[in-house]
């Protein structure tokens, strides 16, 4: 099946009559991608359900507000990372959780998950991505699993290109030091 332009998905969004039809295919579209991008960030399955809703609620009441200054997917991994990031936020506070122990409890999280099926190694980059701190991590995830160029990022986060590539720089490093000293026990 041919992929639908971002463009023709917005121009049957504007319709009411094809309104719910052109969710649909914004859904198709980008509903993996955004699932796996929270997912990376809050690690909890049941918890990255609840926030895709969230997100895609959100889209839904204020797409038709949607202005093209960015791409639309752009827009739609904006939200969902300050989705993500107020509810990592929100945790913290209601646990009156240190921010370490926070990773601390995701990366327990993540073990004991049934929907983890990586492996040891993956286990162990999970682990040692989840000792960086909040910005370098949605950083290192959008760029290193996502794969977006640093523009994307840019526009998602509203950071400059030049601290976007020294932050996934320092966080690469320190991952990779995390791994090759066998810091992490898993």
């Amino acid at each position: 099946m041919k992929q639908v332009e971002d463009s023709e998905i917005l121009a049957m969004f504007a319709v009411e009559k094809t309104r719910n039809e052109a969710f649909n295919l914004l859904l198709k579209k980008y509903q993996q991608k955004i699932y796996w991008h929270i997912r990376r960030l809050v690690l909890n399955h049941d918890d990255c359900d609840d926030l895709l809703q969230e997100v895609f609620v959100k889209v839904w009441k204020n797409l038709d507000k949607f202005r093209s200054d960015s791409q639309l997917y752009t827009w739609i991994y904006r939200i969902a990372t300050n989705e993500s990031i107020t509810f990592l936020n929100k945790q913290k506070q209601k646990n009156n959780t240190p921010l370490d122990e926070v990773s601390s409890e995701l990366a327990d999280n993540l073990v004991a998950s049934s929907y983890f099926n990586g492996d040891k190694l993956e286990l162990k980059l999970q682990k040692a991505i989840l000792t960086l701190p909040e910005k370098q991590r949605i950083i290192f995830n959008m760029k290193y699993f996502d794969d977006m160029k640093y523009e994307e990022i840019s526009e998602v986060l509203g950071t400059s290109v030049g601290a976007l590539k020294a932050s996934f720089h320092i966080a690469a490093k320190k991952i990779e030091a995390i791994i090759t000293n066998d810091e992490i026990d898993y």
